[in-house]
This record gives C-alpha cells, sequence and structure tokens, in this order.
C-alpha cells in the first residue's frame, strides 16, 4: 500500500478522543485512509462499516439509539472498553452524526468517519458535533505523491521544490508530468495499467459523483442538466462564470445555476478562486474564477485549450501549498496567481524573459515580497529562468 503525505497527521490524529473525520471527493483514497488508521490501531475492541451497504444503513435507521447501541455490540463491539468504530461514507445516513454524537457523549468512543461532501460534513457537523472532531480533507495526489505510486525514486526532489528550472530535473520527469496533466491524480486512475483504463474510471467517477453525492445533498431532478452544466464549466475554466449566460444555454434559473455551482464546489468537484484586494468590501464585488480539482475529469468532460488545462494544473498544485487568489484590475491587467497574499505568480506554457519582467511590474505595486513564471515546456530560446511545473509539489 502506497502512503500519502497525509497520514502521519492522521495517525497522530487516532490517540486523540475528538472524531476523525476525512472528506473529499468520492474515490480519492478516503477508505484506504481510514483502513490504514484501523489496522495501525493496536485495539482489537473495533467495528468497521460501510454505510454504502443497505445492511449497515438499516442499522443507523433504526428509531430507537439503544437498538442502534445493541446492533453494534452483536457485531463484536464493547462499548465499556475503549475502542473504534469506523463508518465509511456516512453521507448515506442523513442522520449519522446525531448518533455518533450520543454514542461519543455516554461511552467516549473513538470514531473514524469517511465523507464525500464538503457541504454536509461541514456545516451538519458543525451543528451536532461541535468540538467534538476534526476534519481532514483529502485532495488528489500531488506530483511527489503521484511519482511515489508510480514506484519512481524521489529520494532527492525536495531539494528541487519551487527553484527554478533544472534540465536535468526536468528531463528525468517531463513524461510523468504530462501523464499527471493528462489524466490527473486520482490514486486508481495513477495506478491503472492502459490508457484506456485511466479514462474508463474517470467517467465511472464523474457518473458516481453526479449520481451518489451532487443529488444525493441537492434539489436535483435531473442528471442531464449537471452533466451539460459541467461540460460548459470545463470549457471556461481559468474564467469568471457568467451565471446569466449559463443559465440561458441550459433554459433553467440563473439562481438554479448559482445553486448546482455550489454543490459542485461543496462535493469537490470544482475549486473557486477569489480575487486579491486589499479590502473586503471590493472582494465581494468581483466574480471567482472555477478550476476543476482534477485534470482528468476535466479532459473528459469537454474540448478545453491546453493553456487552460495548465493553468488548472497549477492552480490545483499551488492549492496544496497554500491560500491562492488571482488579480484583475478593471483595465484588464491581470496577475494569474497570488500565493499566500505575497507571491505573484505568472503561468505561461512556453515562458520567456518578457513573462518574467511581465509578473515583476505587476506585482510591484501591490508591494509582494516574491513573484515568478511558472512554465510547461522548454522554450526554443533555451530560456530557464522560470519554474517547472513538476517543481510544485
Amino acid at each position: 500500500m502506497f502512503t500519502r503525505k497525509i497520514y502521519p497527521a492522521l495517525e497522530s490524529h487516532l490517540q486523540k478522543k475528538q472524531v476523525t473525520v476525512i472528506t473529499g471527493l468520492r474515490r480519492i483514497g478516503k477508505s484506504t485512509a481510514m483502513k490504514y488508521l484501523y489496522n495501525k490501531s493496536e485495539l482489537t475492541n473495533k467495528v468497521y462499516l460501510d454505510l454504502e451497504r443497505i445492511e449497515n444503513q438499516n442499522i443507523f435507521l433504526q428509531n430507537s439509539y439503544k437498538d442502534i447501541e445493541r446492533s453494534i455490540e452483536l457485531l463484536g463491539f464493547d462499548f465499556l472498553q475503549p475502542g473504534i468504530i469506523a463508518l465509511d461514507e456516512i453521507q448515506m445516513v442523513k442522520n449519522s452524526s446525531s448518533i455518533i454524537k450520543a454514542l461519543y457523549d455516554e461511552y467516549g468512543t473513538k470514531f473514524i468517519v469517511t465523507g464525500s461532501s464538503s457541504f454536509y460534513l461541514k456545516n451538519h457537523f458543525s451543528e451536532s458535533l461541535a468540538g467534538r472532531k476534526r476534519i481532514f480533507e483529502m485532495n488528489p495526489l500531488d506530483f511527489e505523491e503521484f511519482l511515489i505510486f508510480k514506484e519512481i525514486n524521489t529520494k532527492a526532489i525536495q531539494k528541487e521544490k519551487l527553484k527554478t528550472l533544472l534540465p536535468t530535473y526536468y528531463n528525468l520527469y517531463k513524461v510523468q508530468y504530462e501523464e499527471y496533466i493528462q489524466f490527473g491524480a486520482f490514486p486508481e486512475v495513477v495506478l491503472a495499467k492502459s490508457n484506456d483504463d485511466k479514462i474508463a474510471y474517470l467517467k465511472d467517477i464523474l457518473n458516481s459523483h453526479i449520481e451518489l453525492d451532487v443529488k444525493l445533498l441537492g434539489d436535483v431532478s435531473s442528471s442531464d442538466i449537471l452533466y451539460k452544466l459541467i461540460l460548459l464549466l470545463a470549457n471556461r475554466v481559468g474564467s469568471k462564470v457568467d451565471y446569466s449566460k449559463i443559465a440561458s444555454l441550459l433554459g433553467i434559473n440563473r439562481l438554479k445555476v448559482k445553486e448546482y455551482l455550489l454543490l459542485l464546489e461543496y462535493t469537490y468537484l470544482i475549486r473557486t478562486i477569489k480575487p486579491f484586494t486589499k479590502g473586503i468590501d471590493k472582494e465581494i464585488t468581483k466574480q471567482a474564477k472555477i478550476y476543476f480539482a482534477d485534470t482528468g475529469l476535466l479532459q473528459i468532460c469537454g474540448q478545453t485549450s491546453s493553456g487552460a488545462i495548465f493553468e488548472n494544473i497549477i492552480a490545483n498544485q499551488l492549492a496544496n501549498i497554500g491560500e491562492i487568489n488571482y488579480y484583475e484590475k478593471s483595465s484588464g491587467t491581470e496577475i494569474d496567481f497570488i500565493l499566500d497574499k505575497r507571491t505573484a505568480i505568472e503561468v505561461k506554457e512556453t515562458p520567456s524573459s518578457f513573462d518574467v519582467k511581465t509578473v515583476e511590474k505587476r506585482a510591484k505595486p501591490l508591494e509582494l515580497e516574491n513573484n515568478f513564471v511558472i512554465g510547461r515546456s522548454l522554450a526554443p530560446s533555451g530560456f530557464k529562468d522560470f519554474v517547472w511545473g513538476g517543481n510544485i509539489f
């Protein structure tokens, strides 16, 4: 089994009384992480339940908490002893948080739970498990993890993190980085043996996401409308979304478009990036830009340009490092990304010295500490004063 960078933090929290909540996109590795923790525990008093299975859902759909408790005891769990209850896909049972709270408060039982919905876990759990849980969000693999899953030696690459292009490093990993861009970073997609298998997995992930996550949470009557919306978004990656235009194309209400977009964000399919401003009042008057959480999913959804796909993968890679925003003046002058409100970043597939001068010029009035250009390919001129995308993890 391959370990993820999030595992040490999860393992540390295993020793704490609080509920350990693992959330993120469907099939991103949450169940694997939970089973890793479950097996790491030296306790023998423990039980694992997959709530996508009807018989396990029925345990938690009983009207009496005592009956739920008795059912879990019949599975071999002793509430009077220290123990762990692991619940996979808790969004499948709407009252699961109240049941967890009751058992947690009465017995102090340690719970490890997974779920695919940011909205359900962050909001509903905040109400019922305030002070009793910690949420860990799992993302697609970063590029270093991708290489590890490919069983490629990564011993020395931390030294190259965010450094300017080194041809030796570029030549070692350029093939893998292009695959990372093309097919994304779901663990099972990365491990698939053929491109056809990768595409089949991605299509299945997208379909499952719509049918099992988005429709479960929202008032969505038509999968077809959702799918068409996702296709429209794929062609608008890196752009501010025109809700009225999309509503017109889909033949639905503008407010419904906003509602669906929130659902797609809450269930981790897309991420939004807010503008960088000096004041909150200015920020809320500007639209966010939208990116897909995985470029593999993005590329099966539309004819997205090569430049937009590269900008999307960089948005995801930078989001693994810190907070990102974009900057745009009313005159049209823009900076692709600002990292942690300190570093201006321009993204170019084939960067040049002109791009470096441009980002330096645009960053200066904002009094940002640092600036650099991120590139995808070597320039014919041999220009190397940029950070290659494969150096970001």
